[in-house]
C-alpha cells in the first residue's frame, strides 16, 4: 500500500494508508466536519419545512441521508482499517451516487425560479441525469475492480476515469452556477423597487455560486495536483458545505419570488 497520497491505492479504493499524521488527521478533521454538517443540516431540513414534500425538499434529504453520510462513513471506515473492505465501498459508492447528483438536483429544484424559458430547464435536468448514468456506472465498475481484481490496466482505467468524472461534474456545476449568476444579476437589474432585502437576497444567491465554483476548483487543483486521498475525503466536506449553502439561501429565494408575485410563503 502506497505510503503517500499521491495517488490511488493498489488494492483498495483509492484512500491513504501510510503513516503521515498529518495527511491522517486532515483526512479524519474533513469526515468530522463533513458528517457534522450532514446531520446539523438533517435537522434543519425538518425543523424548516411544513410540509415534507416536494423535489426541493426530497433532494436535500436524500443527498444528506443518502449521500454525504454514507460517503463519509465508508472513507472513514476504510481510512482506519475499522471494517472490511467490501463494506466501505459500498457505502462509499452509495454515497457517491446520491450526494453528488443529488447536489445539483438541489441547484435544479430552485431553478424555475428564476429561469422561465422551459428549454432551458429540460436542458439542466437532462444533462443531470445523463452525466449521472454516463460517468458513475464506469467509476463503479473499475473501482470494484480495482479491489478484486487489481491489474495494471484496471487501475490505470479507474485513474483515468476517476479523473474524467470529477472534471465533468465539476464542469456540471460550473454550468448550473453560471446559470444561476446570469439570471440573478439579469433580476437584479430588471427589478424596479430595489428593495433592500430582496437586493441583499439575490447578493447572497450570487455569493454561494461563486463559493460553489471555488470549492470545485479547490477539489480539481487537489486531484491534478496528485492529492488523491485528500481530496477523495475533502469531497464529502464540500459538498455538506455546498448543500448548507443551498438551503440557507435557496429557501429564501421561494419568499422572495413568491413575495414578489404576491402569494403566500409556501414550502415546498
Amino acid at each position: 500500500m502506497p505510503n503517500a497520497p499521491s495517488q490511488p491505492a493498489d488494492g483498495d479504493f483509492g484512500d491513504y494508508h501510510g503513516e503521515n499524521l498529518t495527511i491522517r488527521t486532515l483526512m479524519a478533521v474533513f469526515l468530522a466536519i463533513a458528517s457534522y454538517n450532514a446531520f446539523e443540516l438533517f435537522i434543519l431540513v425538518f425543523s424548516s419545512f411544513s410540509q415534507y414534500r416536494g423535489l426541493y425538499f426530497w433532494s436535500l434529504l436524500l443527498s444528506v441521508v443518502l449521500g454525504v453520510i454514507p460517503y463519509a462513513v465508508g472513507y472513514l471506515l476504510d481510512s482506519f482499517y475499522l471494517a472490511p473492505t467490501w463494506l466501505s465501498l459500498t457505502l462509499a459508492t452509495i454515497g457517491l451516487y446520491v450526494m453528488v447528483p443529488g447536489q445539483s438536483v438541489v441547484l435544479y429544484s430552485r431553478l424555475h425560479l428564476i429561469v422561465r424559458n422551459p428549454k432551458v430547464l429540460n436542458f439542466v435536468l437532462w444533462l443531470i441525469i445523463l452525466d449521472a448514468i454516463v460517468l458513475l456506472v464506469p467509476t463503479t465498475i473499475l473501482v470494484f475492480s480495482t479491489v478484486y481484481v487489481p491489474t495494471k490496466p484496471i487501475i490505470d482505467g479507474y485513474n483515468v476515469i476517476e479523473r474524467m468524472e470529477l472534471a465533468w461534474f465539476c464542469t456540471q456545476e460550473f454550468v448550473l452556477t453560471s446559470i444561476y449568476i446570469f439570471e440573478t444579476v439579469k433580476l437584479i437589474k430588471i427589478w424596479p423597487e430595489r428593495e433592500q432585502r430582496r437586493i441583499k437576497i439575490m447578493y447572497e444567491l450570487l455569493t454561494i455560486n461563486f463559493v460553489i465554483i471555488l470549492l470545485d476548483i479547490a477539489l480539481l487543483a487537489l486531484e491534478y495536483l496528485g492529492y488523491y486521498s485528500l481530496q477523495t475525503t475533502l469531497k464529502s466536506m464540500v459538498y455538506s458545505i455546498k448543500l448548507k449553502l443551498e438551503f440557507g439561501v435557496l429557501g429564501k429565494l421561494v419568499s422572495l419570488v413568491q413575495t414578489h408575485c404576491s402569494q403566500p410563503v409556501i414550502w415546498s
